[in-house]
């Protein structure tokens, strides 16, 4: 790869564990290019030839066994191109630095990855009567799982007469988070943003339909770039503005995708987001006297004592013990089905040796 495409890259997210990843495919002849559009399995892939539009090969969707195996937005892919044709055919995906997922719509336990190779997800919520706490802790886990930095963006402070009142409330349950109130309409607060849009580092833009993020766009990039739709009147709710993912370069050299409303937001396997997001409860745990307490009469529990004494909120607690509940739920379902793949994968192993000794 030579320094002047190495370069072009650098802009676009490129970085040196790319290359060692990529090295393999460079010595064989294979071109690489960033996903920007992700639609019904076809790619608008960002290359040294341009944007060209691309597929997965065959044999890449052969292997593949999950919706996690198959390109996101945001993704490095591995791709041979057909430039005159302005097309290209995706034969592989770069580990990714980081992707910020959600259990996919439905009864199916899958992995919906919403963006990958993220350096700082802006988790939007609108200061109206759509703005809710419990929400925000949601996407919280999911960004501390990520890999990526969570920052907090309450948009339409225009619309709130006491934000500094909200502020408090989102950084009781959001420790060490930035946290920035902004009014597009006002233009207020906007420039806090300016430096995490450094050139090359790619920021997610996630929320609930209706919270601004095609509006912020459009302002952070100088022009119209995305549709903007009116709260529904009564309640606040927004309405659809985005249907895809995609990745935007903005004039100061940062890379921004946005993504569709996601009302619901089913959790993930969450982990390390889960003690991220409620690492004021888990320390609290660490000091109970027994490392089994339960937290609910057991003497010497520091959480109990918290409780009592007001430091930590009961609807704060609640909503931990509830999330902890739907993870240990959606482990539960996904050791099931994986239990289920291997028992299905040895019986067609078993099929195919039998039908082998039948024909010897």
């Amino acid at each position: 790869m030579n320094q002047q495409l190495l370069e072009k890259l650098k802009a676009w997210g490129w970085n040196d564990t790319f290359t060692y990843y990529f090295t393999p495919y460079d010595e064989q002849g294979y071109s690489v290019g960033r996903v920007t559009l992700e639609h019904k399995r076809m790619y608008r892939i960002l290359t040294e030839h341009g944007e060209l539009l691309a597929e997965v090969s065959g044999k890449m969707r052969y292997t593949a066994t999950k919706r996690e195996d198959y390109p996101a937005i945001g993704d490095w892919v591995v791709i041979r191109p057909r430039a005159e044709e302005k097309k290209a055919t995706i034969h592989a995906v770069l580990p990714r630095k980081s992707k910020f997922s959600r259990k996919a719509a439905g009864d199916a336990i899958e992995e919906q990855i919403v963006a990958a190779n993220v350096d700082t997800v802006f988790l939007v919520n609108a200061l109206n009567n759509d703005f809710n706490l419990r929400r925000i802790e949601r996407y919280l886990i999911l960004a501390w799982e990520s890999g990526a930095t969570p920052v907090i963006v309450l948009s339409k402070a225009d619309l709130c007469n006491d934000v500094e009142r909200w502020i408090a409330e989102v950084q009781s349950i959001a420790i060490g988070v930035p946290i920035h109130a902004v009014s597009t309409k006002l233009k207020d607060g906007l420039e806090e943003l300016t430096p995490y849009l450094r050139e090359g580092t790619t920021i997610a833009l996630m929320g609930s339909s209706g919270v601004g993020k095609s509006t912020l766009i459009n302002h952070l990039s100088g022009k119209d770039m995305q549709h903007v739709n009116e709260a529904r009147q009564g309640d606040d709710r927004g309405r659809h503005t985005t249907t895809h993912r995609e990745l935007f370069r903005l004039p100061g050299g940062g890379l921004l995708i946005d993504t569709p409303g996601m009302r619901e937001l089913q959790l993930w396997e969450a982990d390390e987001g889960f003690r991220g997001a409620f690492d004021d409860i888990e320390s609290l745990t660490a000091a109970c006297r027994f490392h089994d307490c339960r937290h609910i009469q057991e003497p010497g529990c520091a959480v109990q004592a918290a409780l009592v004494d007001g430091s930590l909120a009961r609807s704060r607690f609640d909503s931990y013990l509830k999330l902890q509940r739907e993870l240990a739920h959606l482990a539960r379902k996904e050791e099931l089905r994986l239990q289920a793949a291997e028992k299905e994968k040895r019986k067609k192993i078993h099929t195919k040796l039998r039908h082998r000794k039948s024909r010897q």
